[in-house]
């Protein structure tokens, strides 16, 4: 029975030392690292051609060639030897057709297909995008050696200032991981990342995304247009007019709702601050709710899973959903909805403590029961006038092209 050879990690590989002699690692199915005194690493193919062992064939360098690729070309090349041909020619063809990893943007890809590609599907997407985004488009043809923290923080500006310092630091922290792997494969020296400070690009509570007027429309646009399902359209919509936080939406329950009062009660259990939630229905979120009552496909929750099961979608449901949009909308995310909300509210001389009770912030307890009725219809105002400037961005696209089109003649 031949011997089962435990695969290798790129993180054992990253910690294979040199030794006074040269030594190799099997990785099955032919693959063999080789480990030089220098500390160079190399792959190559191990195989057995008309009943003799044939001098290894190389594969090519480790820091150029990650563990995926090599595997896939020595599954390519044991397919050969199965049908009786040499591989060493193909694999000089191969070897021959390898980029050079010198500047940031090869360093980059071989990133994605070395370290990222035991990853998630959504922390691959989201360094992706940050590399494309912001780091290869500024410095992404620059040497390896040559990228200093200067064209970092050049970077991370640049993104706070589109008033995204969350997604700033996050930018700063992929380049610093991808340096770390560079150094790991002895393609870099050092990692110009790691004078840039955390701390004065952002800070726990620095996200200050707004999404404009124009935004509004834009994604609420998209949203109304996509293919995606109609009730994840609709919570879309219904987060943007209520002002909730996600996870109260998604896990409301019908029990919650009086439509014919306009009101839904949030239970204490599911809030944030631990206390019953009062939410004033504006008109529009009052037709979506009845538009979903209608179809609805579960006795408990407004958003049920489609899997069969009576529970409600799950928590990234919504995110996933906006992310296939595709929308042309700079570094948004879910949560921006609320400071969205309130910023245009402000602006409109709306009352802050009122927008700070729609959004659950408020402090204390109304002491009386004409003062909560008071306070009731102040809530219930202010939340119908959001609903309304909301319903004119989606609306205003029509307008803003008649004017354009006014302007170019």
């Amino acid at each position: 029975m031949p011997k089962i050879v435990p695969p290798l990690s790129e993180t054992q590989i990253r910690a294979m030392e040199p030794r006074a002699t040269r030594y190799s690692i099997a990785d099955g199915n032919g693959l063999v690292l080789e480990v030089m005194p220098t500390g160079n690493k190399v792959w190559r193919f191990r195989y057995t051609l008309d009943g003799k062992r044939q001098p290894l064939t190389t594969i090519g360098d480790y820091r150029r060639i990650s563990l995926r690729v090599a595997r896939e070309r020595a599954r390519k090349y044991a397919e050969m030897v199965a049908a009786g041909v040499s591989p060493a020619a193909t694999a000089r063809r191969d070897r021959g057709a390898e980029k050079r990893v010198d500047l940031l943007r090869d360093a980059a890809e071989l990133y994605m297909s070395a370290a990222m590609a035991s990853k998630s599907d959504e922390y691959q997407r989201t360094t992706r995008r940050a590399l494309d985004k912001d780091v290869l488009r500024a410095i992404g043809s620059k040497p390896i050696a040559a990228v200093t923290s200067d064209d970092i923080l050049a970077i991370c500006e640049r993104i706070k200032l589109r008033g995204s310092p969350k997604m700033a630091l996050h930018t700063r922290n992929v380049i610093k991981r991808l340096y770390e792997f560079l150094i790991a494969r002895q393609l870099a020296t050092h990692n110009p990342a790691t004078t840039v400070l955390a701390r004065l690009i952002a800070t726990a509570d620095s996200r200050t995304r707004v999404l404009t007027a124009e935004e509004l429309g834009t994604t609420l646009r998209a949203i109304d247009s996509s293919r995606i399902r109609r009730p994840l359209k609709l919570a879309l919509l219904l987060l943007m007019l209520t002002m909730v936080r996600k996870s109260e939406l998604i896990e409301a329950n019908w029990t919650e709702f009086d439509l014919k009062a306009a009101l839904w009660k949030i239970p204490a259990a599911r809030m944030k601050n631990g206390r019953e939630h009062e939410v004033y229905l504006p008109r529009q979120a009052v037709a979506i709710l009845r538009e979903l009552r209608e179809t609805k496909s579960s006795r408990t929750f407004v958003f049920p899973t489609v899997r069969g099961d009576d529970r409600p979608i799950a928590k990234s449901t919504l995110n996933q959903a906006v992310k296939a949009l595709g929308l042309d909308v700079e570094h948004f995310v879910l949560h921006d909805f609320r400071r969205t909300a309130e910023t245009h509210l402000l602006a409109m001389d709306q009352p802050a403590d009122v927008i700070a009770t729609a959004l659950a912030r408020a402090s204390k307890e109304t002491a009386n029961e004409s003062t909560r009725a008071e306070d009731a219809a102040v809530q219930r105002s202010v939340l119908q006038r959001w609903a309304d400037f909301v319903e004119a961005q989606i609306k205003d696209e029509p307008r803003r092209e008649s004017n354009r089109s006014r302007a170019a003649t």
